[in-house]
């Protein structure tokens, strides 16, 4: 028996939450065009659970998002423990965030826009990262994951369908704010990601990277987007731990273990929200070093050696929960 490709299996996970919407406290629609949209969050209440289900429908099959405890001294707080076997396919192709949707009228007379995750991405294929993954599938559906306070709309995902090269009644979306019980908990689930991405930023072959274990904070919800970007970052940023299995020279991965970190950034040492008001809004203002978790290992199976860098640090995760 042949295994569902990445866009069938997260289908498969976000259909199970429109089964469930009521225990999930989700919304599942259907919209004129047959595309299934299950709200966890705009209009909907949502839960942690559909949070930990949105993390694992964004790794498609590539890895599993459970519950755990993180300890900061004598404080303990709800967190997320991720575990990833396809590193490369399940977070850099699917999990993060790369694609961006937009349109000038979404049907409403005014425009839409979101970052998306997903497997989706796979089939859309033109980012560039893509250049460098060499991960491609056939499939005649996909999923898509926004983290947004929008609901898409029937022209939105009949963008989403053409560029994936399926018909509208086989796409899967689902969206949730970051100010949102399954917004704070999909956004800790991408600690395994964050770390992958920065590997890959400093040249690092991903290929070599077996698998990747992390846990992070879900910090609590926020008032409003801004404050919940903050205290997300925040929680992978201070509070986030990860450890990679590898497979490759030792000298690959001491050029690059100190830089990994966030610790590594200048912007270090600032809550995520009050860096975001000193560049003005404008992340790309901000180090690129800054996006990373707070402690990585790695265990380099080649060698048996293992590498660690950076520290968590709760003073300041516990300051942007206050914050």
């Amino acid at each position: 028996m042949s295994s569902p490709s990445l866009n069938e299996y997260a289908c498969g996970v976000i259909r199970s939450m429109a089964d469930r919407a009521e225990s999930l406290n989700v919304i599942a629609i259907q919209l004129q065009n047959g595309a299934t949209v299950v709200d966890a969050g705009v209009k909907a209440t949502g839960s942690p659970e559909a949070g930990r289900l949105m993390g694992e429908a964004c790794l498609a099959g590539c890895g599993t998002v459970g519950w755990t405890e993180v300890r900061f001294g004598e404080d303990v707080f709800p967190g997320v423990r991720v575990v990833v076997d396809r590193p490369k396919a399940g977070c850099m192709a699917s999990q993060y965030a790369g694609w961006a949707v937009s349109l000038d009228d979404d049907g409403t007379g005014s425009p839409y826009f979101a970052m998306g995750s997903g497997p989706a991405r796979v089939l859309y294929g033109r980012e560039p990262i893509f250049e460098h993954l060499g991960c491609v599938e056939s499939a005649s559906e996909a999923a898509i994951i926004f983290e947004g306070s929008k609901l898409p709309t029937e022209a939105v995902a009949a963008k989403i369908a053409r560029a994936c090269g399926i018909s509208p009644e086989n796409l899967c979306v689902l969206i949730a704010p970051t100010a949102s019980l399954a917004g704070s908990v999909q956004i800790s689930a991408r600690v395994v990601e964050t770390g992958l991405h920065k590997l890959h930023e400093l040249g690092f072959d991903l290929d070599a990277v077996l698998s990747g274990h992390g846990t992070c904070p879900v910090p609590p919800v926020a008032k409003g987007d801004l404050r919940a970007i903050g205290r997300t970052n925040d929680a992978v940023l201070y509070g986030g731990t990860v450890w990679y299995t590898v497979d490759c020279e030792d000298e690959a991965v001491e050029r690059v273990i100190e830089q990994v970190p966030s610790s590594s950034s200048k912007d270090y040492g600032t809550l995520f929200y009050d860096l975001f008001k000193r560049y003005d809004g404008d992340f790309y203002k901000i180090d690129p070093m800054l996006f990373s978790p707070a402690m990585v290992t790695i265990n380099n199976v080649r060698s048996g050696r293992v590498f660690t860098a950076g520290r968590v640090n709760g003073e300041m995760y516990m300051r942007s929960c206050a914050s």
